[in-house]
């Protein structure tokens, strides 16, 4: 593994998980700390919701757009959520990481095996709300979607819920500040990883072999 190289982060959740929270104020505290980071942001079919911006929150673009993209394998993962298509790109995604930036993805289940298999070293972490109440809360509270709508993203997410064993990490968002707290500690354990440390530890390993005492034996 090249160690300047960026940390991927692939954070899922259910539709209210509140992933996309966490993930911008774990990057907040990294930024002051002077680490570089980037949130990729999602091409997407769905309609902007009330305050959402082409370029800021999604790209947004059409379906024959979308699928052009597809068609030239421009996304590092693709899937249908909610009657909607959304897809990360892969060039922003390996350009940003080449510079030594980390960057986070907030997406579903499907996309996070599909990057798994590109980029198998990629941190996984699934965020669970705390309970069904707290997500149908969540949900309505958004006034974002009609009960139809809400119905369908509370299937899915117990769909999504049962898969959290492909994960690397567990985080429960019942109380936003230790799960921030928590998100931290997965993005600083990651950097301690063999593959991440191997440079240092091995030039340790040398001194040891190189050293009067190992001579001697």
């Amino acid at each position: 593994m090249d160690v300047t190289r960026g940390e991927l982060f692939i954070v899922a959740s259910p539709s209210g998980g509140g992933k996309t929270t966490l993930i911008r104020r774990v990057m907040a505290a990294l930024q002051r700390e002077g680490r570089e980071v980037y949130f990729s942001i999602s091409h997407t079919t769905r309609q902007p919701r009330p305050g959402e911006r082409h370029g800021v929150d999604y790209y947004f673009v059409d379906r024959p757009a979308f699928n052009a993209m597809v068609g030239r394998r421009e996304f590092l993962e693709f899937a249908e959520v909610h009657n909607n298509l959304y897809g990360t790109s892969r060039v922003e995604v390996e350009g940003k990481l080449a510079r030594g930036c980390d960057v986070f993805l907030d997406i579903d289940v499907q996309g996070a095996r599909q990057v798994r298999a590109s980029v198998p070293d990629a941190v996984k972490v699934f965020i669970f709300p705390p309970s069904f109440a707290e997500l149908h809360r969540r949900l309505v509270a958004r006034r974002q979607d009609d009960e139809a709508t809400i119905a369908l993203r509370i299937r899915n997410a117990l769909k999504e819920m049962r898969e959290y064993a492909e994960f690397d990490y567990v985080i429960i968002n019942a109380d936003l500040e230790e799960a921030t707290r928590a998100l931290l500690a997965v993005v600083a354990a990651s950097r301690l990883r063999p593959l991440r440390q191997r440079g240092q530890v091995e030039d340790i390993i040398v001194e040891f072999e190189r050293s009067p005492g190992e001579e001697s034996k």
